[in-house]
């Protein structure tokens, strides 16, 4: 399986972003796609998770509310619309793809990464 994340980019706080994480390989055995970030100095946190077959979604608590996950599985696509961003937002994101049972906050949980891609919000 390979990820490909793209989309990021210098954006003003309160702006909005979108980033896109492209599937390929196989990819069949995996149900449900994640985004993390890692900002410096910090460990890598979970941001949101999508199932490939279900439209039930799971969010940080930070980014409830202002960021939204979505998929094309004709696209083999996951995007994360990234709305009224704050500087603490700033990190590198990276899409994963998990087999699990459950969506999982965790990213022992999550066998394939993408390259990641850096979103800095400036205040």
């Amino acid at each position: 399986v390979q990820l490909q994340a793209s989309g990021g980019g210098l954006v003003q706080a309160g702006a909005s972003a979108r980033l896109s994480c492209v599937a390929s390989g196989r990819i069949y055995g995996n149900r449900y796609m994640g985004w993390f970030r890692q900002s410096p100095g910090k460990e890598r946190e979970f941001v949101a998770a999508i199932w490939w077959n279900s439209l039930r979604p799971l969010y940080a608590d930070d980014v409830n509310g202002r960021f939204i996950i979505s998929r094309d599985n004709a696209k083999n696509t996951v995007y994360l619309q990234m709305n009224n961003l704050k500087p603490e937002d700033t990190g590198v994101y990276y899409c994963a793809a998990g087999s699990g049972s459950y969506l999982s906050r965790s990213y022992s949980q999550y066998m394939y990464w993408g390259q990641g891609t850096l979103v800095t919000v400036s205040s």
